[in-house]
């Protein structure tokens, strides 16, 4: 019950985020390398460095880059990067 009322609070607010996006045929989930991302869903959008943050034990720094995709159907798809990694898919309405 409470996993539902999360889900219906978050639809409700016009995000949500996901392990993976359909790009036509194509599919890009959570940890392919961008030029994965670009080869499947062509060039978004809008693309952003965001910052750098420091990646786990090795302590480098990793550049932070958001791609924007859409909208589609009302919808934007924003795909965040670190490290040349694709670490967060979040859908959000198009206002």
């Amino acid at each position: 019950m409470r996993l539902a009322v999360a889900l219906a609070m978050l639809l409700a607010a016009g995000q949500i985020q996901a392990d993976s996006l359909r790009c036509g045929s194509k599919l890009v989930s959570v940890g392919d390398r961008a030029f994965e991302v670009e080869n499947k869903c062509g060039a978004p959008t809008y693309r952003d460095i965001v910052g750098y943050t420091l990646g786990g034990y090795d302590r480098r720094e990793y550049r932070v880059e958001e791609w924007v995709y859409g909208p589609d159907n009302g919808m934007l798809s924003i795909l965040t990067f670190e490290g040349n990694r694709l670490t967060r898919i979040e859908r959000k309405r198009n206002d």
